[in-house]
C-alpha cells in the first residue's frame, strides 16, 4: 500500500468526521498520535478539547447551547502505564478499565458496537500505542454496522508491530459527507509523517474543512526518554 499525502487527502474530503492517525516520526525518535473532530450540527460544533490528568476530554464551549452530551462529551485520550489510548467516544474508558484489569484492547472493544445514532450508525474508531525498550507498536480498530444494518455489527482490528520511520496509519469515521453519512471502509490508510509536531499540527488543521473542523489534538512521545509534547487547537476560542 502506497503512503498518501495527508494534506491532499484531507483537503479533498469535506467531512471525514472524526479521525485518528498513529505512526512513527520521520526522525525515528517519536511515536506520533493525532485525533481530530468535526461537526455539522450546532451541538457537535459546540465543543473544545481540554487537558486532564495525562489525557484530553471534550467539553461544551457554550454550556447553554449543549443539547445532548451522550455522544459528544467523552475523553478521547487516556494514558495507563506505557499505553496511550485514543478513541472517538466513551469506549476510551472501556479500554482503560479492561487494561487496568489485565485484559486487552481487543477484549474491551468486543463488548462495544457502533454509535446508536440512526441512520448514520457512526463507527467507533480506536487506537492504542504501547511503548517499551525504546520502541513501540500500535493498533487500530473500527466497529461499524453492516452497511447500515443496525442488527449486524462488524469489528475490525489492525496491528502494526514494527513501525517505519515517517509512516503512519489514518482511520476516520466517515468515507465522506452525505445523508446518511457513509461509513469508512477498507483498511486504515498509510500516510506520510514528516517534520516536527508543530509541522504536523499546522498541516492537519489547515487541511481540515474550515466550516466543519472543531478541534485537533497531536502528541509526540519520545521513544527513549518518554518525554511528551502535546498540541491542542480549538476552533472555538
Amino acid at each position: 500500500m502506497n503512503s498518501i499525502n495527508l494534506k491532499t487527502e484531507l483537503e479533498n474530503n469535506s467531512y471525514p468526521g472524526r479521525g485518528i492517525i498513529i505512526g512513527k516520526s520521520e526522525d525515528g525518535e517519536h511515536a506520533v498520535i493525532a485525533y481530530f473532530i468535526m461537526g455539522r450540527s450546532e451541538n457537535s460544533r459546540n465543543r473544545i478539547f481540554e487537558t486532564f490528568e495525562k489525557g484530553i476530554r471534550t467539553k461544551a464551549f457554550d454550556e447553554s447551547k449543549l443539547v445532548d452530551p451522550s455522544l459528544i462529551i467523552y475523553a478521547p485520550v487516556r494514558v495507563i502505564r506505557n499505553q496511550t489510548i485514543v478513541t472517538n467516544g466513551d469506549q476510551t474508558d472501556t479500554v482503560y478499565d479492561y487494561l487496568k484489569g489485565g485484559k486487552t484492547f481487543e477484549e474491551a472493544l468486543r463488548t462495544r458496537t457502533f454509535e446508536p445514532d440512526p441512520p448514520n450508525f457512526t463507527p467507533r474508531i480506536s487506537g492504542i500505542v504501547e511503548i517499551f525498550d525504546g520502541t513501540f507498536n500500535y493498533k487500530l480498530s473500527i466497529l461499524k454496522s453492516n452497511n447500515g444494518n443496525e442488527a449486524s455489527a462488524q469489528r475490525f482490528f489492525y496491528e502494526y508491530a514494527e513501525p517505519v520511520n515517517g509512516e503512519g496509519h489514518f482511520i476516520h469515521t466517515y468515507k465522506c459527507d452525505g445523508n446518511p453519512i457513509p461509513s469508512f471502509y477498507g483498511e486504515p490508510k498509510s500516510v506520510k509523517l514528516t517534520g516536527s509536531i508543530d509541522t504536523l499540527t499546522e498541516t492537519l488543521w489547515n487541511s481540515l474543512n474550515s466550516d466543519n473542523k472543531v478541534s485537533l489534538f497531536t502528541r509526540y512521545i519520545h521513544l527513549t526518554t518518554g518525554a511528551v509534547e502535546t498540541r491542542i487547537v480549538n476552533k472555538n476560542q
